[in-house]
Order: structure tokens, then sequence, then C-alpha cells
């Protein structure tokens, strides 16, 4: 029997994209005809096709021939599951997932074949045991008037009420360190509320492409994207954004729209990545599939799937961490200071 595959778009970002006009096609649920259908739904939906030849030489075409001779109508559905994760980690995407009752396969190397360059244990040393906690982001003054705010993650939505608080608690404070280390993504929403309270104007952020047919490089034309002021406080004094090869998907779109702002410095590691608008399709067997669809690129129309540059280039170094010292934290202060120093806070 031959069934159609089932695509939709993942609701987590609440982003609506336009219908494709890409015509599915029917495989058969048979080891090979699953595995043609994966193959063939990443060959014309894929996103990134162009961008990952470009910087690590994929050949889409040699891969399907590379992973298509290690089976047969023999191998087992478990077999066919590892060969089918290791074909998908040929795109190095961390956005790329394949689920089924043997688990869900991930491209984490973008990630674990770096530096950590973060601790909570060493974080515990400068939020103390008095931090506040207001929508998940965790916050607390430290010396010379510069604030402290760690937000891990990206998964719920945030209150504009909740972040005209959480400033204002702050408002005393003549700089703010946000620490988006380890942040692994979730929500775009989230990210551009968060970034809609440090501009008091709409600025152009960036723009997103959506395919328009099979071939790698059949795109739409880039959409603007804009980022607003946020409903009530808005914060325009120097921002120290924390980074390290952890902040991924939505959070690696925050640094991307943090970065357009005058008094924002970007501090510690390259960001993960991993800046494709995700889909979800079902293979004949249902199998779940998850990749990237639709590009977003920066203000300037240049990618930023393989992560982010920081303005500052800092790495934790063994010998503070053996001695309890963030180097990563210790570097924002030291530019807090270097940018408030004599001059009076900006409302």
């Amino acid at each position: 029997m031959k069934r159609k595959l089932f695509t939709y778009i993942i609701a987590l970002l609440t982003l609506a994209l336009p219908c494709s006009c890409i015509e599915e096609e029917s495989f058969d649920n048979s080891t090979t005809g699953n595995f043609d259908a994966l193959w063939s739904l990443i060959d014309q939906r894929y996103c990134f096709f162009d961008y990952a030849e470009e910087q690590f030489g994929l050949d889409w075409d040699r891969v399907y021939h590379k992973y298509k001779a290690k089976i047969d109508e023999k191998t087992s559905d478990r077999q066919l599951f590892n060969i089918c994760g290791e074909m998908l980690g040929e795109l190095r995407d961390g956005h790329v997932n394949l689920a089924s009752v043997y688990g869900t396969t991930y491209y984490w190397e973008w990630k674990l074949n770096h530096p950590a360059n973060f601790s909570d244990s060493l974080q515990r040393n400068y939020l103390g045991n008095k931090f506040k906690l207001n929508n998940g982001i965790r916050y607390t003054e430290l010396h010379d008037s510069i604030a402290y705010a760690y937000v891990g993650s990206f998964e719920s939505s945030i209150g504009n009420g909740n972040l005209t608080a959480l400033l204002f608690d702050v408002s005393a404070c003549k700089a703010l360190i946000l620490d988006v280390r380890n942040n692994g993504g979730g929500l775009i929403t989230a990210a551009e509320t968060l970034a809609s309270h440090f501009t008091d104007t709409k600025i152009k952020i960036g723009s997103i492409l959506h395919k328009t047919g099979t071939a790698h490089d059949a795109f739409s034309s880039p959409e603007p994207m804009y980022l607003s002021p946020g409903d009530g406080g808005i914060w325009k004094r120097p921002v120290i954004i924390l980074t390290n090869r952890g902040v991924f998907s939505a959070a690696n779109h925050f640094v991307m729209m943090m970065r357009e702002l005058p008094h924002v410095t970007i501090v510690g590691d390259k960001t993960g990545g991993g800046s494709g608008l995700p889909f979800n399709s079902t293979l004949p067997n249902g199998w779940s599939v998850r990749f990237s669809a639709s590009p977003i690129l920066d203000a300037d129309g240049n990618q930023t799937e393989f992560g982010i540059e920081p303005d500052v280039r800092v790495d934790i170094t063994s010998e503070d961490w053996n001695r309890g010292v963030d180097t990563i934290i210790e570097e924002a202060i030291k530019i807090a200071k270097e940018q408030t120093d004599g001059k009076k806070p900006v409302s």
C-alpha cells in the first residue's frame, strides 16, 4: 500500500507560513520506500543545502547512495532507524530529528564539540542566595550597580508585565548583564518579547524566506522581519549579552535581534546557531521527521545557521574555573564598568 507524506507546520514557533506549492509524492511503506521517502522529503524541502555545500561540502546525492547501499528488505526497522539517523546527521543541523518507538535521533556536535563555557556552580557564586525569580528569569544586582539576569530557556511565553517589573527592580543599576548561555531555544515569540524591551523604535532585525519549489535554491524573495518596542518598561542602558555554543534556535534568534541595538555588546563564545524555521512531516511507516524548512537571515542578509560570533570572544579559563570564577561574567562586568563609569544612567 502506498501512503502520501503528511506534512504540517510545527506550532511551537507560532509563525504562519504560506501554503506550499510543492506537490507531495507517494512511497511504499517498505524498508526502501521509507528510506526514499525520507531522503526525498529532505531533498525537496530542506532549506540549507547551498549553505551546507559552501560550509562543509555537503553532497546530498552522494549521501543517498552511501546510505541506500546499507539497506535491503532484510534490514530490520531498528536498523533502518539507525541508518536514517546517521544519514540525517550528514546535514549537521540540530533542528533535524527522526522520532520513532526506538527513540529520537539528534545531531549534537554543534554543541558538544566545543568548550562548555558555562557552569551553574560558578553562576551560583554571582547569583548568591537572594536572587529574584520572575517568569523563569533569575536576576540580582552585582557590585558597582550592575545587574545580572539569567534566561535559561524560551520554552514558555514571557509576559510584558513581568519584564516591566523586572526592569523596575534593577532600575537603579547602570548596566545589565543578560546571560543566555545554554539556552537551547523554544518559542520565537518569547525571544522577541524579551528583545522588544530593549528598543524604543521599530527596527529591522532580519528576513525570512520560504520554499517555492523542489530545487535546492527555490525560495521566495526575503520577507523583512521587524522588532517593535515592547508594551511596558524599556531598557536603554548598556546591555552585555553572554553567549556560548549552547545558545540555539530561538535563543540564537534573540542574539541576532539584540546585536542590532547600539547599546548591546555580545560577549563569550560563538552561538550554536539553528536559524531555520522547523517543519514536521510523517513517513509512510508513521515515523516523525523534523527539519529546517525556512531560513531566517540577519539584518544584513547573512546566514546565522551555524552560529553568531560575539563582539568580544572570551572562554572560561581552567585557572578561573578552579578558583570559582566565571571568566565570561568577569569580562562582562569589566565592559559594563568601562561603558558606564562617569556616565549618568539613561532613563
